[in-house]
């Protein structure tokens, strides 16, 4: 049996210096996808940025970002959608962050390999491990970059268990789901249906796509490997700047699922006075927090 053509899918606005390291990882795979899409939001720089540079064939796709709010569910659909309509059978989403550890397009693709068919146990969505840089590592020269000196300068997530090294355990919590590095089958994607675009801007996308794998009798493949490395960067802590796009999406969420998702960063936006109770269980945005601008940053 031949294995399956794999593409992966990266969205960026900005971030072009990650981008670049996530290319070199790419370009440094023991198993290399045939094709990576881009899905530049709002971001005409990306061509000029990927000319040239190492990798798997790049294939750009422009989405706009009305009124400077990123659709991030919008756009990994559509570069789901173009990388599909061009072959792929196993899909691997990358966040313009990660650099792909050495062997993590091999083991996606080993792990779904025997579902590209479909399943009767339900679509799967494969999650591998994701490692976080520190600023150090992450600025080294691409001369200096090797897989030992990423290893060494990243940690995990200490909120996160890891399962060991080439296990793969399924988990039922699809609420864990988070869009970082994950992977699964052209098949399971049209099953689950993607992300919902009703989603724009920051929070809320994530936590719904693992609602949809749940509601869809679907799993999530924990995965002891599979390494990505998160670069650093200054974005971080509270994110102040999207409270009215977590507001929004988090109000969208509630009213499809019946909870409201984020609730930590709800709650201490309630605590700085950007949001007050609605009085039905819900939230809205104050007055104190009309001033903040729109987040850009993917």
């Amino acid at each position: 049996m031949s294995e399956p053509r794999v593409a992966v899918v990266t969205i960026v606005h900005g971030r072009h210096r990650h981008l670049l390291g996530q290319r070199w990882g790419l370009a440094r795979q023991s198993r290399a996808p045939e094709e990576h899409v881009v899905v530049a939001m709002d971001d005409p720089g990306v061509r000029e940025v990927l000319a040239g540079s190492p990798g798997p064939p790049a294939h750009v796709l422009d989405v706009p970002a009305p009124g400077g709010r990123l659709p991030l569910a919008g756009a990994r659909n559509a570069g789901v959608e173009a990388a599909v309509g061009r072959g792929a059978q196993v899909v691997v989403l990358l966040d313009v962050d990660c650099i792909p550890g050495q062997d993590l397009v091999a083991r996606y693709t080993g792990v779904l390999a025997g579902r590209v068919g479909g399943s009767p146990r339900g679509p799967a969505v494969a999650c591998g491990i994701v490692r976080y840089l520190d600023a150090a590592t992450t600025a080294l020269p691409e001369a200096e970059r090797t897989w030992h000196r990423l290893e060494r300068g990243s940690s995990l997530h200490p909120a996160r268990a890891a399962p060991p090294p080439g296990a793969v355990r399924p988990g039922q919590d699809t609420r864990l789901f988070w869009s970082l590095s994950f992977a699964t089958t052209a098949t399971d994607w049209a099953v689950l249906g993607g992300f919902d675009d009703g989603y724009v801007g920051y929070g809320g996308e994530d936590t719904d796509f693992g609602q949809r794998v749940s509601a869809a009798g679907g799993t999530i493949l924990w995965l002891g490997d599979a390494a990505a490395y998160h670069q650093h960067h200054g974005a971080g802590g509270l994110p102040v700047q999207h409270v009215h796009d977590i507001v929004d999406n988090g109000a969208r969420f509630a009213g499809r699922w019946g909870w409201w998702p984020m609730r930590g960063w709800l709650d201490a936006f309630e605590d700085l006075g950007l949001v007050e109770s609605d009085g039905a269980g819900g939230y809205v945005v104050t007055s104190r927090a009309r001033g903040l601008r729109v987040g850009t940053d993917a």
